[in-house]
């Protein structure tokens, strides 16, 4: 990308326009401020083209490390015409690109790519009409290669089509894109751009910004969640070298210095009494507060028959609950971000994966007209939903506007595991029953789960110093999920959204899809066990009769993992190395994205440790852009959902969290991965759905019934210990 900067330059000497407007400034380097249309139904708002016939895709979408900018590269290229070697991508850049909402729900392709294929396809169109009346011939006669229109009677390229004047063009949702049969780039496996510069060393991420003029801050964070300041010695830090300035604003409190090391001398320095404050749950009793919380909200997500009174009839019923514990994000590197006052305009670097609503929440928490913020995306150490890194934007610009120069605020790690926004506590209950046949003739389950989450809008410095926050709370998609993908004829299913939550409430990787996919795959293979059926036939007998593209990614995946069709658990489970297989089924959201998982395991009898040797995976996500991004983002889910799975657990007094390093909140390590195997189902006259959180939402339910297939007992509390895994089989 850096290779494109010199021809964009070119701009800035009076270089033809674009498509509508061309950026001539690096953006993520940008002194001046720079803007241009970004609203979402003008094609101007998506991309430019510049004097040599260079592409600029502007997004609002942003790549958090999972290889979208490369994906946007090929919609354009092949929309276009146009070699990807010419295009370059703006993303996440208020000022630059349209708003199309947070980048979560693995929706940056599903929606944002396919946004931008209807604004590429009016672009190319209209380009071929230019063209037409240039050379004096019909649209039809016309065809495009490397961005030259040629036709009968000569060829005339992009660039001097545009001549210098905008492209006034509002996006037509319905411009022809290219059939399947003639695309050359969408569909094939294309090396990401960004990760030479990352092996290399030579990425630029959020960490690596630096202003003339730029000063280092630390927040000093309270000993506990809701203790307030009562006093601030500043005098205590008088004798350490460079700090500048103690900021207080209520019980917000931060230091800034002219060095990283001044300031992180100063933070752990600066004395400040405390209120004390003890309000959390006792952690051993969590379950029984979830219980006990008020209910805000009772949501019926599905509802057929009456199955309460098919279960009470039933030739055999069940019953069990499965619980989810509180995560934190544990992205690698803690948040960061670059603040920057210049007059009355604030600009914020911020690894962000919602700059635009991030700009709304600052200007409500600094009082400012949300057209004086500008905030750019730099990629950060990963977000999966909203760990801090909008909360480090939020005391950058309290820090910088204290200061009146550009400070650069980082977390430390302690206060990335301790502060930043977390995954909530979700506890499932459920009820079947079997006919005589073993078949599920009732189906009940009730979720209690948060009303909501704050989403990318609570900021903790705002409510810390309090200064103005918008308090909605956003129900989100965490309901998803909980309504099951079989056809049962009775199912109800219930979603209690509770009062309050322990900590704030925030979306992580695949929220509430993947809990409630966890409860239902593992109960459905309680329900199979009871029947003395194969976990695969009972669930292809229970699927819809028109649901090929479920039925055939559960046979895929069979045949992939050379599936033994038999009951579970293990005829055999003599000897210390007990060794299972589990499956897995999941229609994301009841409306896209089809998976099938297998894992394998290997449990020690004796030390209770469970090994995943090897998991398969059928991924059915229709139209795919390019396979290997595909591929690339569901082993990443598989592997961070085995660490949720099997390592990850906020732990918490009745003040404060914990677990706030790697030895107290600990994740997978490289040796603990196991052999991943994925076999992608493309589907190119489908839209494209989201890829990579479908493929988590499988894992835990698959590993759970792996361990019941191995040992005969059955764990129902992540995450599955080897204490836990000890204390199942002894009181087997």
């Amino acid at each position: 990308m850096d290779a494109m900067l010199d021809r964009r330059s070119i701009l800035k000497a009076g270089g033809a326009l674009t498509v509508a407007f061309a950026v001539g400034l690096r953006p993520r380097d940008a002194a001046a401020w720079t803007e241009k249309p970004v609203a979402t139904d003008e094609v101007a708002a998506f991309l430019s083209i510049d004097a040599r016939g260079g592409v600029t895709v502007h997004v609002g979408k942003v790549d958090l490390g999972t290889g979208v900018r490369t994906g946007f590269m090929q919609i354009a290229a092949e929309e276009l015409d146009v070699p990807m070697a010419r295009i370059s991508v703006v993303e996440g850049d208020t000022a630059l690109t349209p708003d199309q909402g947070p980048t979560y729900g693995s929706l940056s392709i599903q929606n944002g790519g396919v946004q931008l294929r209807a604004a590429c396809a009016t672009a190319r169109r209209e380009l071929i009409r230019l063209a037409a009346e240039r050379l004096g011939a019909e649209p039809a006669a016309l065809r495009v290669e490397e961005g030259m229109v040629i036709g009968p009677g000569g060829r005339v390229g992009y660039a001097e089509l545009v001549g210098g004047r905008a492209l006034a063009l509002k996006v037509d949702a319905n411009a022809p894109i290219k059939p399947p049969e003639a695309r050359r780039i969408v569909g094939r496996a294309v090396p990401r751009v960004d990760i030479p510069d990352k092996v290399f060393g030579r990425f630029r991420y959020v960490y690596d910004v630096r202003r003339e003029g730029m000063l280092h801050g630390r927040t000093v964070f309270p000993p506990a969640l809701g203790a307030t300041v009562e006093a601030v010695d500043e005098a205590s830090v008088q004798g350490i070298p460079g700090v500048v300035k103690v900021v207080r604003e209520g019980s917000y409190v931060g230091v800034v210095a002219e060095t990283e090391w001044a300031a992180i001398k100063a933070a752990r320095a600066l004395r400040v009494r405390w209120s004390a404050w003890a309000g959390l749950p006792d952690q051993a009793r969590l379950w029984e507060h979830v219980r006990a919380t008020p209910v805000a909200q009772v949501q019926v997500t599905s509802e057929r028959g009456n199955p309460a009174e098919v279960i009470r009839g039933a030739a055999r019923q069940l019953a069990a609950s499965y619980d989810w514990p509180i995560h934190s994000h544990a992205s690698m590197g803690p948040s960061c971000a670059v603040a920057e006052f210049q007059g009355d305009r604030l600009t914020v670097w911020t690894a962000s994966q919602a700059t635009h609503n991030l700009r709304k929440q600052l200007g409500l928490m600094l009082g400012m007209p949300i057209e004086r913020i500008r905030c750019i995306y730099l990629e950060g150490s990963g977000c999966y939903g909203r760990n801090g890194h909008e909360d480090a934007a939020a005391d950058a610009a309290l820090l910088a506007r204290a200061v009146g120069r550009p400070v650069r605020l980082q977390w430390m790690r302690q206060d990335e595991h301790a502060w930043d926004p977390k995954g909530p506590p979700h506890l499932v209950d459920l009820r079947a029953g079997l006919d005589a046949q073993g078949n599920v003739v009732g189906w009940e389950s009730e979720a209690f789960i948060p009303k909501g989450a704050g989403g990318n809008v609570d900021l903790l410095a705002a409510e810390l110093a309090g200064l103005p926050r918008e308090n909605q709370i956003h129900p989100g998609n965490i309901i998803h999920n909980l309504a099951v993908p079989y056809a049962f004829p009775a199912v109800k299913t219930t979603c209690h959204r509770l009062e309050t939550t322990p900590f704030r409430p925030s979306w992580i990787r695949t929220p509430g899809r993947m809990q409630n996919t966890y409860a239902n795959e593992a109960f459905i293979d309680e329900c199979a066990a009871a029947a003395g059926a194969d976990p695969i036939a009972y669930r292809l007998r229970h699927l819809p009769a028109d649901e090929t593209r479920g039925r055939e990614v559960l046979e895929r995946v069979a045949r992939l993992a050379n599936w033994q069709t038999r009951p579970s658990p293990q005829p055999d489970r003599s000897g210390e190395i007990l060794r299972g297989r589990g499956v897995s089924y999941c229609k994301y959201e009841l409306v896209r994205t089809y998976v099938a998982g297998i894992a394998e395991v290997e449990v020690n009898r004796r030390t209770g440790v469970i090994r995943v040797t090897r998991f398969w995976c059928a991924h059915d996500c229709g139209q795919m852009i390019n396979p290997d991004g595909v591929k690339a983002q569901v082993e990443g889910n598989i592997v961070h959902t085995l660490s949720r799975t099997f390592k990850e657990e906020l732990t918490f007094s009745r003040s404060a969290v914990t677990s706030v390093d790697w030895s107290t909140y600990q994740v997978i390590t490289m040796p603990e991965v196991p052999e991943i195997v994925v076999e992608l189902i493309d589907r190119p006259t489908e839209r494209p759905w989201g890829a990579g959180e479908p493929a988590a939402a499988i894992v835990p339910s698959a590993v759970s019934n792996a361990i019941f297939d191995a040992t005969g007992v059955r764990l129902r509390s992540v995450p599955f210990t080897p204490a836990r895994m000890r204390a199942a089989i002894q009181g087997a």
